[in-house]
């Protein structure tokens, strides 16, 4: 297990090279679109490497302004949700510094905010606003920190005004991490409590073979609904695409 373990990072850090290599050389050449696609099949390679196999259920979001609000699990969730489609992350600031994943993030044009400030949740609400106008699919998630996959935490309503001020729609999407030989729901990459990031890695990386899962709801419109209430309606239907 070890060994193979051991096999799959020098696989990761051979597609890393070849991440750095496309994010400082090839991006500043293509246009936006083919930088979505490159993007994509980027995190696509990167869970092929990790042995995860990515299943993605319901209809992504078409073009379009599109808010997506996600459970939160692991540090794998921004790399499962750009593996399935292109949009860009509103994340804690401290994203932009992990290994791979905050690599892709700042490719992908992220939104990073400092969540102990009010001012700067202020700043991002406002930018969200403006590019979800322009026709940009953002992603949010909106539990403000992870959970172990089985219970779902209240959802924060804050970034949600952004998706109001915009008259943007709103789409659920649940992600699970499921055992691929059993079925069975999988803790091994969750990013919880005392776990560290390298923790969570080895111990993802170690695991019998994962499918991520991805389950896209149908979009919603806030229809008169005030944030708190809208946030609260679309934590029921994560709720219910987890089911």
């Amino acid at each position: 297990m070890r060994a193979h373990a051991i096999w799959k990072c020098v696989g990761v850090l051979i597609q890393v090279v070849s991440c750095l290599f496309s994010v400082a050389f090839v991006f500043p050449k293509l246009s936006a679109r083919h930088k979505e696609e490159r993007i994509q099949a980027l995190a696509q390679a990167l869970l092929a490497r990790m042995a995860i196999k990515l299943i993605v259920k319901g209809e992504p979001p078409a073009p379009g302004p599109m808010l997506l609000a996600a459970n939160h699990i692991s540090w794998l969730d921004i790399l499962v949700m750009l593996a399935a489609g292109h949009c860009r992350f509103v994340s804690k600031s401290e994203v932009r510094h992990w290994p791979l994943i905050g690599m892709l993030a700042t490719g992908a044009g992220t939104l990073f905010i400092e969540r102990e400030s009010r001012r700067d949740a202020m700043r991002v609400v406002h930018h969200m606003a403006e590019r979800l106008r322009a026709g940009d699919t953002l992603a949010i998630f909106p539990e403000g920190t992870t959970s172990n996959g089985v219970d779902l935490l209240p959802f924060h309503a804050n970034l949600f005004q952004a998706a109001i001020s915009a008259h943007a729609p709103v789409q659920p999407v649940a992600l699970q991490f499921v055992d691929a030989a059993t079925g069975m729901h999988s803790l091994a990459p969750c990013y919880i409590d005392d776990d560290t990031l390298l923790g969570s890695i080895w111990r993802t990386l170690t695991a019998p073979p994962l499918c991520a899962v991805v389950t896209f709801g149908e979009p919603q419109v806030a229809q008169g609904r005030e944030r708190r209430a809208w946030a609260a309606d679309v934590r029921s239907g994560v709720e219910r695409l987890r089911a």
